[in-house]
């Protein structure tokens, strides 16, 4: 894939991401409705990992990809929130505050001091962090760390955590798990409503410049 640079390069990666996603979520909706009543709970339970794949998937990466749209902005350090500030300078704070070493030290402070008038470089790769367990605690990190504001998710926290993520754990570990079709549906619904709206937040912080400490 290209270099995220543009507006429309990051909005049609985002449209992209998320209509893969929907219409697979539409198809585990499909399987699990029209599945024979014996098979119907296998249905089930072979889904909500897959939701879930989506869920952590969809996150990380249109996280990701905002990240590599702002990098791609050619803004100084000093231009960006301080959210975005840490994904380039945060190796030199660790530096700064482990390293017994003066020279190590006093070259992080020159570069705090001096370098923040240079161009932003992000630290792109790995710089998300799902964990391989995206509950509402690291979804709420995740989207702090890109200046997404969490107060209209922290209501649907709870679904996230016991209703998605225990039963996918505990599916995971070959616990038996019952749900019900209708269960399932209600479940797929608030978690497209959830990436929806996650993707709706990332494309008004571009629009608006957000990530701007001007904004």
């Amino acid at each position: 894939m290209s270099k995220i640079r543009t507006i429309d390069q990051l909005q049609n990666t985002l449209d992209s991401e998320f209509s893969w996603r929907l219409k697979e979520i539409a198809n585990l909706k499909i399987v699990v409705r029209t599945s024979e009543n014996m098979n119907k709970k296998t249905a089930v339970r072979a889904a909500i990992p897959l939701l879930y794949g989506h869920w952590e998937g969809f996150v990380k990466n249109a996280s990701t990809y905002y990240l590599e749209f702002v990098n791609g902005q050619s803004l100084t350090y000093k231009e960006l929130k301080s959210c975005f500030v840490v994904f380039g300078v945060k190796r030199k704070i660790n530096d700064l505050v482990s390293s017994k070493n003066s020279n190590v030290s006093i070259s992080t402070l020159e570069f705090l001091r001096d370098e923040l008038n240079e161009r932003a470089k992000l630290k792109i790769e790995s710089a998300i962090r799902t964990e391989f367990n995206l509950s509402s605690k690291v979804f709420s990190n995740i989207a702090n760390s890109i200046g997404i504001d969490t107060q209209a998710y922290e209501a649907r926290y709870h679904l996230i955590d016991e209703s998605l993520l225990n039963r996918r754990n505990h599916i995971a570990h070959g616990e038996y798990l019952d749900v019900d079709s209708e269960g399932f549906r209600e479940l797929a619904d608030e978690i497209l409503f959830l990436l929806r709206s996650y993707k709706t937040d990332i494309e008004n912080a571009v629009s608006l410049e957000e990530y701007k400490i001007s904004a």
